[in-house]
């Protein structure tokens, strides 16, 4: 370790300046030689690095997106050339030009906090052998021996001896246990943030082999972090404890503002903006407008999640624009037609209810029908007589009508019956 630490060692000045520079400021509050101004002050550089990588963390978002979403495609490569390995890693170089992704993004925050973190490995150590180094002098160097975090000093390992430990002015059973504690809780919080990862924000429709090593690494992850954290100083365990917070914290914020479609994460933060927009009728923030964007350019390509979340507001009357905006429907809007028909929610106009007639009895149709209640009478024409339209008993009936069951029985329309003809003996 002391060997990678030195090949950083350019790095080491600006690291143990702005270390001093935060003591300063903390050592005015908790006293120059107090465990909690060293302590802070690592905390405080590993707050300011972190929010520095931020960009790389977008990237890193957006690269791990751009792989699950190539999984299905990278499944069957390997399928198609699986008994021709160079064929196979061409076509995957091929499928990462043409989409624009890199397997390397994710690993980006990582790699590039590996310079800081070797170069305050490298301070820690000098100040456990008590060399200056950086811009620590002398006093500094005194007053970060002197500094205890819950009784162990910050250049004080798991595995050091008693008389080191001694000469640093502690006890090896305080040492061991604040380091024990530690590192269980560096490797607990990879594991936590790596297991929320998978549970979380992971396509659960999408089954690879990427998946399988993800669910690898997150045990992997925190066997090494504790194979490692025996033979690091107390302010580096300081240090990657801190990171892997600001890690897990950082990724709950992603996974609940921004989760992957298709997960759990999503499921649950449309379910959330449902209830949201049709409480308030509108989308407010910009990411809520980004990611409605998102589902309404999908189109028929929705998952099962942006579909309940369409269809919810539909129900609400509500419409998703193109533009992200939610705005109330007018198809599904309550309105008045010209005609005084009324628009019911699924835009479909519906008259007002006519009143319908009472059901006449037999008699009544057959002496040709009475009016119905409330229903005047037409008025009769005085210059046309009475017997001026034939009543139904005298006109001509048509053939094929009503009365061909009477013809087809035997029986003549008018006149006399014709006598049956004699059956022949």
């Amino acid at each position: 370790m002391d060997t990678i630490a030195s090949l950083f060692s350019f790095i080491t000045t600006p690291v143990s300046w702005v270390i001093v520079q935060f003591h300063k400021m903390y050592g005015a509050i908790f006293g120059a030689d107090t465990g909690w101004a060293w302590g802070l002050s690592i905390v405080s550089l590993v707050i300011l690095i972190r929010i520095c990588l931020i960009p790389l963390f977008v990237k890193q978002i957006k690269s791990t997106r751009a792989m699950q979403t190539l999984q299905p495609e990278m499944k069957k490569i390997q399928e198609r050339y699986k008994n021709d390995k160079q064929r196979q890693s061409e076509e995957m170089m091929k499928l990462y030009k043409e989409t624009g992704t890199n397997p390397l993004s994710s690993c980006l925050p990582i790699l590039a906090q590996s310079p800081f973190f070797f170069a305050l490995y490298h301070v820690l150590n000098g100040i456990a052998t008590g060399k200056t180094i950086g811009v620590i002098n002398e006093p500094l160097l005194a007053s970060a021996r002197k500094a205890h975090i819950f009784g162990a000093p910050l250049a004080a390992k798991f595995m050091d001896s008693s008389d080191k430990v001694s000469a640093l002015g502690a006890t090896l059973t305080d040492v061991r246990v604040v380091t024990a504690i530690m590192i269980v809780l560096m490797s607990f919080s990879q594991f936590y943030t790596q297991r929320q990862l998978m549970t979380k924000n992971v396509d659960t429709t999408v089954k690879t082999p990427f998946m399988q090593q993800q669910k690898m690494l997150m045990y992997v992850f925190p066997v090494m972090f504790a194979v490692f954290g025996i033979n690091f100083p107390v302010g580096v365990l300081v240090y990657w404890l801190t990171t892997n917070v600001w890690t897990m914290g950082q990724q709950m914020y992603v996974i609940r503002n921004n989760p992957t479609p298709g997960s759990k994460a999503q499921a649950a933060y449309l379910e959330r903006l449902t209830k949201h927009v049709t409480h308030a009728g509108k989308v407010s923030r910009r990411s809520e407008k980004t990611i409605v964007k998102a589902i309404v350019a999908k189109g028929r390509d929705r998952n099962e999640f942006e579909r309940k979340f369409i269809n919810s507001l539909n129900k609400a009357g509500l419409a998703a624009q193109a533009d992200g905006n939610v705005v109330k429907s007018t198809t599904q809007a309550a309105a008045q037609t010209e005609d005084g028909a009324a628009v019911t929610a699924t835009g479909t106009a519906t008259a007002a209810k006519r009143q319908q007639p009472k059901r006449q009895s037999k008699a009544q149709r057959q002496s040709g029908g009475a009016k119905p209640a409330g229903e005047s009478p037409a008025p009769e024409s005085s210059d046309e007589p009475q017997d001026a339209k034939p009543s139904a008993a005298q006109q001509p009936s048509k053939p094929g009508s009503g009365t061909r069951s009477r013809a087809q029985s035997g029986q003549r329309k008018g006149g006399p019956q014709r006598p049956k003809s004699p059956s022949k003996k």
